[in-house]
């Protein structure tokens, strides 16, 4: 190889290619997205990989985004992945799309693969993971590979996919973040296997933009959200029930007169969202989710919502009522359980998706509204997406960084080490 093609090796070398992918809601690409722009404020330089279906402007200047060819699950029970024409996925196309990510992968040479959520969900996409895994083992020196995690797991019902997703992590990972807050929710208590991992393990607090600057709002709607009510339902895939409740809720509440807005994701198909959009009275305006929604809250008198981990953590920070519907579709847990520790403690009020109506989620509200004032403390710390950054430097910064597979962790300042 001649010393231009070296030189143009060195340079294209990025520190963190981080790959997630989202199959069914937009939160995991939303947090994946906010870890990103803290990388780079950090001075890292990353490849952001994704895999699911676009979802538009992802707000990353100055990062590369690289957009495989995209597959999201079929349905909520995740048992069939579909590429973007709604075909099952086959040998031919996980071929194509292995080799698009390993290609990538040799080209960057990352110092550092972190993977969102596998080997703690994502089983489907093994058959690029596994490989991708391998290469950056086999790398000289091997690059550092880091799982990232939402605070609660959705544990299996089989005990064997439960050991499967333990023993792959002992055997593949070195580091495990858990973007969450021992002193509000441990991740032992949805996945206990975690504590034979504590040494690999490093609580970062949850992943927010609580404190910066938010978003402009738009500049052809710039009183957005005063006084509103605002209903999401994230990415949109399993949101229609909830908008329904709303749209029948309203008038049963004290925000009858009130102007409300329903935002809901690209992955509700066009026929279904203009159908919901067509029955929405005066006074309510359905649209698709906006950029400005963390300022929308700010400003909005309640939020309605499913219970993802990102929704719940903006309407935490924004300090207003939330009633909240979690998803528990499937075999999904992590939204319940996480939205009742914090109705237990005063911070929200959940409705049951079970029987949902508007008369159930009426009611919802006006339980929200009588205890607004209960707990008005930050319940955990919200700068999970800079400690990560932080120690992601810390550990590339290293005089001996790059030269074993399972480097040992600086100091944790803030951040607490599991167990």
């Amino acid at each position: 190889m001649n010393r231009e093609a070296i030189e143009g090796m060195a340079e294209e070398r990025c520190d963190v290619m981080l790959y997630v992918q989202h199959l069914l809601g937009i939160g995991h690409i939303r947090r994946g997205v906010v870890l990103a722009r803290a990388f780079q404020r950090a001075g890292l330089k990353v490849v952001f990989v994704t895999g699911g279906l676009p979802i538009g402007d992802l707000g990353l200047p100055g990062v590369e985004v690289v957009q495989l060819p995209p597959a999201r699950a079929q349905d909520e029970t995740f048992a069939v992945i579909v590429d973007a024409q709604d075909r099952p996925i086959d040998e031919a196309w996980m071929a194509a799309r292995r080799e698009q990510l390993l290609d990538l992968y040799r080209r960057k040479r990352p110092r550092v693969v972190m993977i969102e959520l596998y080997p703690f969900g994502r089983r489907k996409m093994r058959f690029e993971l596994e490989p991708l895994v391998a290469e950056a083992r086999r790398a000289d020196p091997p690059a550092l590979i880091a799982c990232s995690l939402r605070d609660i797991v959705n544990r299996p019902e089989r005990p064997e996919k439960a050991s499967w997703m333990l023993e792959t992590f002992r055997r593949d990972f070195d580091l495990l973040y858990v973007h969450g807050d021992p002193a509000f929710f441990r991740i032992e208590t949805s996945f206990p296997e975690a504590a034979a991992l504590s040494e690999r393990l490093r609580y970062t607090g949850y992943v927010t933009e609580a404190g910066r600057v938010l978003p402009a709002p738009k500049a052809d709607d710039p009183e957005a959200g005063h006084g509103e009510v605002i209903v999401s339902v994230g990415g949109g895939a399993v949101g229609r029930h909830l908008v329904e409740a709303a749209l029948a809720a309203r008038p049963l509440t004290v925000f009858g007169a009130t102007p409300w807005r329903i935002l809901i994701g690209p992955n509700m198909p066009e026929p279904e969202y203009r159908q919901l959009a067509a029955l929405a009275p005066p006074g309510v305006v359905v649209e698709r989710a906006r950029s400005d929604f963390a300022l929308l809250l700010t400003r909005a008198r309640l939020s309605i919502s499913q219970a993802g981990y990102n929704t719940i953590m903006e309407v935490l920070a924004a300090g207003l009522p939330g009633v909240v519907v979690p998803f528990a579709g499937g075999t999904e847990t992590e939204q319940t359980l996480r939205a009742e520790r914090l109705a237990a403690d005063g911070y929200l009020t959940v409705v049951d998706e079970q029987g949902l109506s508007g008369e159930s989620l009426a009611a919802g509200i006006a339980r929200a509204l009588e205890k607004r004032t209960t707990n008005t403390r930050e319940p955990f710390r919200m700068e999970g997406a800079d400690e990560t950054a932080r120690h992601l430097q810390a550990l590339l910064a290293a005089p001996d960084a790059g030269t074993e597979a399972t480097p040992a962790p600086p100091p944790a300042s803030s951040l607490e080490q599991g167990a």
